[in-house]
């Protein structure tokens, strides 16, 4: 991995890590799925519009339309929704460890669709990866005063589910579509199935359109959608999956960090035990952790390294 590839990915971490407070602060401001879907029409219209000043081509093909349209409907239909409404119901401790399957859960896809395959080492490193967010989160997992406890769960493994899928799409057609192009349209895609469900339960009136929310909107559009996303793309262009995928373990010691920082949070023993796993996880899950088929088995659609 290039140290390019490598502090794109960890730009994106930190991005993605610093969305869970904005987030916490719009959905009291806002409804839930009324606040996702602006935050995806922002999000996509500035990829969008960026793409067309800078004269990129648009997508052809009904292949590429469909992936984009199952990278919409996953990363951003059932992601916004499953991560926006689980908010409600699991504490951010449980939330973290479910969410963070999704590099596993990726992993036996990739496979599938991609031809990538985890050596040994690498299912080690995802294996200690996820222990690691594990021990995090302990203290707030096993707390037992969570309502709406299987409701809460049922949202995040939706929103797990829907990112895996997407981000093997990602992968599938990264390098051969132009990235603004490609996120700013499976952003809004995505956003058309949130703004229908939001329109029917929801009462869109009832923003509160205050310097704050506009803020907390705007920063989580630009920076924590739109930035991030091509990002991510781009990293997927010449890193495998799996490899980048295991970075995802180093956004919740990312938001521990932002805690400590700005918020006078307090990290302690079994905090500190987790990280050192997490990092663990990630760097044997990333030092020749992943490996390609043969290229006479490589899968249609997959890429070639």
């Amino acid at each position: 991995m290039s140290i390019g590839s490598f502090l794109k990915i960890v730009a994106a971490m930190l991005l993605w890590a610093a969305c869970y407070p904005l987030i916490t602060v719009g959905i009291t401001l806002a409804p839930h799925l009324s606040f996702a879907t602006l935050r995806a029409v922002i999000a996509g219209l500035a990829l969008v519009g960026l793409a067309c000043v800078l004269r990129r081509p648009l997508p052809s093909g009904v292949g590429v339309w469909a992936t984009l349209c199952v990278m919409g409907t996953g990363a951003t239909t059932f992601g916004f929704l499953g991560m926006f409404h689980a908010a409600e119901f699991v504490s951010p401790g449980i939330a973290t460890v479910i969410a963070n399957t999704q590099p596993l859960l990726a992993a036996g896809l990739a496979g599938i669709v991609l031809g990538e395959r985890l050596q040994p080492v690498g299912k080690v490193g995802l294996f200690i990866g996820f222990l690691g967010i594990v021990v995090i989160a302990a203290p707030q997992l096993f707390s037992g005063d969570q309502d709406n406890y299987l409701r809460g769960i049922a949202y995040i493994v939706l929103a797990a589910l829907g990112v895996t899928v997407s981000n093997v799409m990602i992968k599938k057609i990264a390098g051969k579509i132009d990235p603004l192009m490609a996120m700013g349209l499976q952003l809004l895609i995505g956003s058309v199935p949130l703004a229908i469900i939001a329109g029917v339960t929801e009462d869109p009136s009832a923003i509160q359109w205050s310097f704050t929310f506009v803020a907390v909107l705007l920063t989580l559009a630009l920076f924590g959608s739109a930035l991030v996303y091509v990002l991510w793309m781009s990293v997927l262009t010449d890193v495998p999956l799996n490899q980048a995928n295991a970075f995802s373990f180093l956004v919740p010691i990312f938001g521990l960090t932002m805690g400590v920082l700005f918020y006078g949070e307090s990290i302690g023993w079994l905090k500190m035990v987790g990280i050192f796993l997490a990092i663990i996880g990630v760097l044997l899950a990333t030092r020749s952790g992943t490996s390609r088929e043969p290229s006479g088995k490589t899968l249609p659609g997959s890429m070639q390294y």
